[in-house]
């Protein structure tokens, strides 16, 4: 960067390309969910003619489908995002997702939808995940000054939490219209995203300083986690968290069975959680938080709890909406703090492959959050199964608070001077 200091990360034109490439990518994939949970829920109630608890429980496949691939693949994702490029691994991930949004439309529009089929695919979604994330992730850091790193991801969560309003909302509408038109759009979003990721500079990973082999340095990632009791507390608190207060996967259920409001309706329910969070977003890339962050993220991890019960026990669309989007507005409180906190105490050398282990730990409360919902919705009934991932979400708040007094303790994001120069011992080879 040349000339005055830059006092936004939009002050910056590769940051800029970067937030274009990430709102395009995730207003489509996330539309694009959507539908695939509806159409799961709907194929199995309608050409398979399953109960509405056999009809659910596919949901919690659809989940185990897409962790399967994240969970085998997450260490060598996090090591190509550290050893290559990072901007063209991003772009090939955005390529695959391109290409599953090609096959989902086709099938869709030629009536050849089957259960196995949709299982597949968002397997392979699972896959351009998994690669994707970590690049991505990597990339902010290299593209901004550390100063401003905490407006940037407030920022990138703006694209992200915008794409989730709108994406949602969009894929039911254009459901309505045309079973197929979501996907062909998907896939056209896919194409700006991979275009807008392009003049953005070469990002080149650092050398590994360890010479050790591939399979050594992949485990790095998980082992700098594990060792770093910070670090491992706020990443599994966001983990058991949302495993247990999966309150959306059970979304097609409420819009089809329960509040009878259909694809469009589904399409304002997924949206809401987003809407809450992209206005947290945006006050946080304005204001950015800055006193005892490890508290306010135990205390917003505790909220996603009580809200996820009050949706679960809820009857009107009104509260159901309101509910949803306060759930959404803790939960990105959580995530800024989390995500501000995982890169400013990870070195570059080894954001990649820690944000691998991240990005496995969030997708495991996203995908095996579904599996859980689906097997206790299986038993007790959607319902029960909400209300009951509430309540584990307030535990896992009180018990991470007692766990990990490192979380509540910290006041700041900048790390304390021990803990940098025991990120830099780390690094070296004994």
């Amino acid at each position: 960067m040349t000339g005055a200091t830059p006092t936004s990360p939009l002050d910056i034109p590769d940051y800029r390309l970067f937030w274009i490439a990430r709102f395009a990518a995730v207003l489509s994939t996330i539309g694009m969910i959507v539908i695939i949970g509806y159409q799961v829920y709907d194929t199995a109630r309608g050409k398979y003619a399953m109960s509405i608890p056999q009809a659910s429980f596919q949901i919690g496949l659809v989940g185990l489908f897409q962790f399967i691939p994240l969970a085998v693949l997450t260490p060598v994702a996090g090591w190509v995002a550290d050893r290559f490029e990072r901007r063209t691994v991003a772009r090939l991930a955005n390529a695959i997702d391109m290409s599953i949004a090609l096959a989902l439309g086709y099938v869709t529009a030629h009536h050849l939808l089957t259960l196995p089929i949709l299982f597949a695919l968002a397997a392979m979604h699972g896959v351009a995940r998994v690669f994707g994330g970590p690049a991505l992730s990597a990339i902010a850091p290299n593209i901004v000054p550390a100063s401003l790193l905490p407006k940037a991801i407030a920022m990138s969560s703006i694209a992200w939490q915008t794409g989730s309003v709108i994406g949602p909302a969009i894929g039911g509408f254009l459901y309505a219209a045309n079973p197929a038109l979501p996907y062909w759009t998907a896939a056209a979003l896919m194409l700006i995203a991979i275009i807008a990721m392009t003049p953005i500079r070469r990002i080149v990973p650092p050398p590994f300083e360890n010479k050790t082999g591939p399979v050594r340095q992949m485990a790095d990632g998980l082992a700098y986690v594990r060792n770093h009791r910070f670090l491992l507390g706020a990443v599994t608190l966001d983990m058991f968290a949302v495993l247990l207060g999966g309150a959306t996967a059970m979304l097609p259920v409420y819009a089809r069975d329960i509040l009878h409001v259909g694809t469009p309706g589904l399409g304002l329910l997924r949206a809401a959680p987003a809407v809450g969070a992209a206005l947290t977003a945006l006050w946080f890339s304005w204001r950015p938080l800055k006193n005892n962050v490890g508290l306010k993220m135990l205390c917003a991890v505790a909220a996603f709890g009580v809200m996820t019960i009050v949706f679960g026990l809820s009857r009107q669309m009104g509260l159901s909406l309101a509910a949803l989007s306060i759930l959404g507005a803790v939960d990105m409180l959580s995530v800024y703090v989390r995500s501000s906190l995982v890169q400013l105490y990870t070195p570059d050398s080894m954001r990649g492959r820690v944000s691998a282990v991240s990005g496995l730990a969030i997708s495991a409360s996203n995908e095996l959050g579904e599996v859980q919902s689906g097997l206790v919705a299986a038993v007790l009934g959607p319902v029960g199964a909400v209300v009951i991932g509430g309540v584990g979400a307030m535990a896992v708040a009180l018990g991470w608070a007692y766990i990990f007094p490192e979380l509540r303790r910290a006041r700041t994001f900048h790390p304390p001077e021990t803990a940098s120069s025991n990120a830099v011992m780390q690094e070296k080879p004994a």
